[in-house]
């Protein structure tokens, strides 16, 4: 949600960032609905008070024995009640239009963003690790998965096109990144663990910029719950509406969660494999912080989901989103792209961002600077540490063998059971 102060005092910088975003300008249309609006708040008011005046008028009259004065007062007052609820429909109506355009209009993205249109236009920043050198064509996990447990088939028997279905030591080695991620996060990282639903109502979704523009891509129950995209939502709703101490260390939170997304508008893109699925896990990053600690939790953030890629060997690069690729609520995103040998390509397994106050406000999330009486939004951020899907994905490419066995990474071993190697089954 956007500071409607903001908007009103600097309309042409505001539509020169809904611009650079792809938009078309908006803030003429904003600041006529805000001021609609606020004219009927003053009718309202002002009526209300008149009304409290000569009702209190009304008693003085009759006191004083002058019936005449306290009857044109009750005509004045029954006019005034006639003609309010006309005003309040349309401070209504104006408010419920007014939040609805805010509601639909992406973040504003910050100044070192590059411009572009797509993800032709991002900006790789770093690269990490050595690409293996293979003394045989590196396969794609979808052609050597199903020796080894990941069954397409059954997957897509039970619940359609992009579910999956996970044996044995396949089964094993998806969990034992999940857990590897949890412990790297809490215990080195210092992220604080939780376990949140996976239903959520339309207030989460909305504070965390899903709804209204995206209820497509989500899952919704008959009872009208959403299952989560991810436990952004849930870890970053738990703030909702509080008023928290200044933060002088950002409050950091992760979970491994099921996510679900409906891939609306994705129709053709990745049907193949396991990289792109209705139902997927993840390990989430979020932080609450203070607004002039966010940009060093963002890089600091981007820096713990790339401590897992640099734990499992696998080679990757750092790139800046532009404004064309950019998610809807950031105001800058970094992407962690993993080699996959076997398509020959760097694909994205996490995305890092920061928000600013954009979800705050939605939310209604401050916190309270010591020695100052107002309160301020405090900023979140959140990023993937890992998709641990994804992940898999990237192991199995880059610790294949040519007889289709995959070598599992050093540092699984103590969640593999003595597992060091996935074998083919025939």
């Amino acid at each position: 949600m956007h500071d409607i102060a903001f908007i009103r005092a600097n309309p042409e910088a505001f539509d020169a960032a809904m611009t650079r975003r792809g938009g078309e300008p908006v803030a003429d249309q904003i600041v006529a609905l805000d001021a609609k609006k606020r004219e009927a708040q003053t009718r309202v008011q002002e009526a209300q008070s008149r009304r409290n005046e000569a009702s209190k008028a009304i008693g003085q009259a009759m006191g004083q024995g002058d019936k005449d004065k306290a009857e044109a007062l009750k005509a004045e007052v029954a006019e005034i009640k006639a003609s309010m609820p006309q005003w309040e429909e349309a401070e209504t109506a104006a408010a419920a239009q007014l939040n609805d355009l805010l509601a639909r209009l992406p973040n504003i993205p910050a100044d070192d963003v590059p411009d572009g249109a797509d993800e032709e236009d991002n900006v790789e920043v770093a690269v990490w690790g050595e690409k293996r050198d293979f003394a045989f064509e590196p396969k794609e996990h979808a052609d050597i998965g199903l020796a080894l447990g990941m069954d397409f088939e059954t997957g897509a028997a039970l619940s359609g096109a992009r579910f999956t279905f996970l044996r044995g030591d396949m089964a094993r080695l998806h969990r034992a990144l999940a857990q590897f991620m949890l412990d790297q996060q809490t215990r080195e990282n210092g992220y604080t663990e939780c376990n949140p639903p996976v239903l959520v109502n339309d207030n989460a979704m909305y504070g965390t910029d899903k709804l209204p523009k995206f209820a497509e891509d989500s899952f919704q129950t008959t009872d009208g719950r959403w299952l989560i995209p991810t436990s952004e939502v849930p870890l970053t709703a738990s703030v909702a509406g509080q008023i928290i101490d200044e933060p002088t260390q950002p409050i950091r939170l992760t979970a491994h969660t099921l996510c679900f997304r409906s891939e609306a508008g994705s129709a053709g893109r990745d049907t193949r494999g396991f990289i792109r699925q209705h139902q997927f896990e993840k390990v989430e990053l979020v932080s609450i912080c203070r607004p002039e600690d966010s940009e060093a939790e963002h890089e600091r953030m981007t820096g713990c989901a790339e401590s897992i890629l640099q734990a499992l060997d696998l080679p990757y690069r750092k790139v800046l989103l532009c404004v064309g690729d950019m998610g809807f609520g950031a105001r800058k995103t970094y992407d962690l792209e993993v080699w996959l040998p076997g398509q020959g390509a760097y694909r994205e397994i996490s995305s890092c961002s920061n928000t600013g106050e954009f979800q705050a406000r939605r939310m209604n999330t401050r916190y309270k600077p010591e020695g100052e009486k107002k309160t301020r939004f405090v900023h979140t951020l959140n990023g993937s540490g890992l998709a641990v899907g994804r992940t898999l994905v990237a192991v199995m490419e880059n610790y294949q063998e040519e007889d289709g066995s995959v070598t599992v990474p050093d540092v699984l071993a103590p969640y593999m059971g003595g597992v060091t190697r996935l074998e083919p089954q025939t």
